[in-house]
C-alpha cells in the first residue's frame, strides 16, 4: 500500500496550497495559519491515540459490555448537510404531500393546520447525537479536514487529507484499519469525484486535497474493493503528462466499469472494481438528483450494488457520500439541496433494508462533515410564513441551467424577455404585470397561512424583477475569464453566474428560505445512528469522536 510521508521540504512548498481554501467549489478563501502552531497532540503515535480513545470509550455512559460488534458498517456523509438541510427537506416533503393536522374555521374561512412527520428514513433512527466540526484552520472548516477527523479521529488544516499540521505524519484511516486488521471488504461511494476530498479522506494522505492524481494513485494502491460514483479528476495529471489512472487501475487488476449495463452485471466474482456513473454531469460528477433521468442510476442503486458485491463472511465497511448537497448549498440552490438530500436518504433506505435482514450485525451512521451556505428556514421578506411548495416549480439544477441555457444566451446574445420565458418555465418565476403588481407586493408580507395556495406567490415584485434584470446584464457582460470580483458583486453573486444565482435567490426567498454564505459555516452536524452499538453515539461531541467511538466499538488499534 502506498502511503506517502510528506517531507519537511514538501511541507514548505505546499503549505500555501493546503491552506488555499475550500476547493469544493473554489469560492472560499481559507484563513492562513502557521505550521509552527503544531501541538504536542500531533507528535503522539497512533497507538497512543487509539489507546486513549479506547479508554475514553469504555468510560462513557451507554457503552456497556456485551454490546454487539457490527459485522457490516454503513457510514453516510451528507457533505454540507447539517440540521437545516435535513429539516428543510423534511418540511418540504410535508408541504408537498399536503400533510395537515386537520382544518379549522376562522371568521368563516376554512384553514388547514400544519403538520410534519419524520419523512426521511434517517430521522427515524433511534439514536441522535451532534458533532462540532472545527478544524486546525477555522471554525468554518473544509471537507478535507472534517472528513479526516471522521476517518482518523485527528484534526488537520483545511485542505489537507490525513496528515499532521507539520506534514511529517500520516494518519491511518478507519477503513484502512478495518481492511488490514479485520480483513473486511471496503466500499467508497460518492456522487462527486472519487478522488475528491471526502472519499479521499478514507484512503489517501496528502498535504493538499488538490493533488488529485496522487490521490488517484493512492486509490489504486488502497486495496479497497468497490469504488462507485463520479469520475476521477486529472486522470493524466495536472499537466496531462502522466499515465492514465484508469489504465493504471486495470493494470493493477481492478475492473473499471463505465456503463450502467456493466455496473448492473457486476458481481463479487469480478473482484476489485471502480464503477463510474455513465451519465456524468458538471465537473465529471454524478448529475444532480433534480436532473437525473428516471432510467439513470441514483446513489441508492450504487449502494444496492455495493451491498451485493461486498457481502462476505468477514463483513464490510461502506462510506457513502452525498457530495452534491454541498455543491448545491455553495450555489444557494435550495431545490437541488432538497432533492439531493432525498437521494441520500433513499440510499440510507437501502442500508436499512439490509439492516432489517441482519439487525444484530449491522450499524448505520448518517452524519455531515460540515454545514454549507448558512441555510435558514425563514426570510425577512416572508416574515413568519413559508411557501415551500414553490420549490416544485424548479425543474432544473443551477448547474444544468448554466450549461444548457446560460451558455447559449451568451453565445446568441439572447434578449432578456426571451430569457424570462425560460425562467418562468424552469423556475416558475413570473415578471410583474398589470394589476398583479400591487397584489404581489402585498403577498410577501400579508398575514397568510403558511403553505397556502398562493397563485401569485411567484410573480416577482418590481424590486425582484430589477435585481434579476441587473444580474442578466452582468452575466451577459462577463467573459468567463474573471478571477476576482468587487465586494458588492461577490456578496450578490459569489463566483456563480449572476443570472442563475439570482434566480435561485428569488425563488428561495419567496419560499421563505435564505442562505447567508457561499461557503461553509461552523454549525454542528447531526449524527443519526441505528444498529449494533448505536448507543455509543449519543451526546454532543467533537467530530473526531465519530472515529474514536467507531474504532472502540470495532476493536481496531
Amino acid at each position: 500500500m502506498r502511503k506517502k510521508i510528506v517531507s519537511v521540504f514538501l511541507a514548505g512548498m505546499m503549505l500555501a496550497a493546503a491552506l488555499a481554501g475550500c476547493a469544493d467549489t473554489g469560492t472560499r478563501p481559507e484563513t492562513s495559519a502557521q505550521a509552527a502552531e503544531s501541538q504536542a497532540e500531533e507528535s503522539r503515535t497512533e497507538q497512543e491515540v487509539s489507546e486513549e480513545s479506547r479508554t475514553s470509550a469504555e468510560g462513557r455512559g451507554g457503552e456497556t459490555a456485551g454490546t454487539d460488534v457490527p459485522k457490516y458498517v454503513f457510514l453516510f456523509i451528507g457533505d454540507g448537510m447539517s440540521y437545516p438541510q435535513v429539516q428543510l427537506t423534511n418540511y418540504y416533503l410535508s408541504a408537498s404531500q399536503g400533510e395537515t393536522a386537520g382544518t379549522v374555521t376562522v371568521d368563516g374561512e376554512e384553514k388547514a393546520v400544519l403538520s410534519s412527520k419524520n419523512n426521511l428514513t434517517m430521522m427515524n433512527f433511534p439514536v441522535a447525537g451532534s458533532a462540532q466540526t472545527y478544524d486546525s484552520t477555522s471554525f468554518a472548516p473544509d471537507s478535507a479536514s472534517t472528513a479526516t477527523s471522521i476517518a482518523t479521529g485527528r484534526k488537520t488544516w483545511s485542505g489537507s487529507i490525513n496528515v499532521s499540521e507539520d506534514f511529517t505524519q500520516t494518519y491511518e484511516t478507519i477503513a484502512e484499519k478495518l481492511k488490514a486488521q479485520k480483513d473486511m471488504k471496503i466500499g467508497i461511494l460518492s456522487t462527486v469525484n472519487l478522488n475528491h476530498a471526502t472519499p479521499a479522506a478514507f484512503y489517501a494522505h496528502q498535504a493538499s486535497r488538490s493533488s488529485y492524481y496522487d490521490i488517484g494513485l493512492e486509490l489504486i494502491d488502497s486495496g479497497f474493493d468497490y469504488f462507485a460514483g463520479g469520475g476521477l479528476l486529472q486522470t493524466t495529471g495536472k499537466e496531462e503528462d502522466k499515465k492514465d489512472l484508469y489504465a493504471l487501475a486495470e493494470e493493477a487488476g481492478i475492473k473499471v466499469v463505465k456503463t450502467q449495463a456493466e455496473a448492473q452485471a457486476l458481481t463479487a466474482a469480478d473482484g476489485r472494481a471502480i464503477v463510474i456513473d455513465e451519465h456524468l454531469a458538471d465537473s465529471s460528477a454524478m448529475a444532480y438528483e433534480l436532473d437525473r433521468a428516471a432510467d439513470e442510476w441514483a446513489l441508492a442503486d450504487y449502494v444496492e450494488k455495493g451491498i451485493e458485491v461486498l457481502d462476505n463472511e468477514k463483513g464490510f465497511f461502506m462510506m457513502v457520500e452525498g457530495g452534491k448537497i454541498d455543491w448545491a448549498c455553495h450555489a444557494n440552490d435550495a431545490a437541488s439541496t432538497i432533492t439531493d438530500t432525498i437521494a441520500l436518504d433513499n440510499a440510507v433506505e437501502k442500508a436499512v433494508e439490509f439492516y432489517n435482514e441482519h439487525p444484530e450485525e449491522t450499524l448505520i451512521i448518517v452524519t455531515g462533515d460540515h454545514e454549507t451556505g448558512g441555510l435558514t428556514i425563514g426570510f425577512a421578506g416572508t416574515d413568519y410564513d413559508t411557501f415551500l411548495k414553490n420549490f416544485e416549480n424548479q425543474k432544473i439544477s443551477y448547474a444544468k441551467y448554466d450549461s444548457d441555457y446560460v451558455s447559449a444566451y451568451k453565445e446568441k446574445k439572447t434578449d432578456f424577455d426571451t430569457v424570462m420565458e425560460d425562467v418562468t418555465e424552469l423556475f416558475g418565476l413570473q415578471a410583474p404585470a398589470g394589476a398583479e403588481r400591487e397584489a404581489t407586493q402585498q403577498k410577501d408580507s400579508a398575514d397568510q397561512h403558511p403553505e397556502s395556495d398562493n397563485n401569485g406567490a411567484l410573480v416577482m415584485t418590481e424590486y425582484e424583477y430589477s435585481q434579476l434584470k441587473s444580474a442578466y446584464e452582468t452575466t451577459m457582460s462577463r467573459t468567463g475569464e474573471e478571477e476576482e470580483f468587487a465586494q458588492d458583486e461577490y456578496i450578490r453573486y459569489g463566483s456563480y453566474e449572476p443570472l442563475t444565482v439570482t434566480i435561485t435567490h428569488i425563488l428561495n426567498n419567496k419560499s421563505g428560505i435564505n442562505f447567508g454564505s457561499y461557503a461553509h459555516t461552523g454549525l454542528p452536524v447531526e449524527v443519526l445512528v441505528q444498529g449494533a452499538g448505536a448507543e455509543r453515539f449519543e451526546g454532543y461531541y467533537d467530530n473526531t469522536e465519530i472515529y474514536n467511538r467507531l474504532a472502540a466499538l470495532l476493536g481496531v488499534q
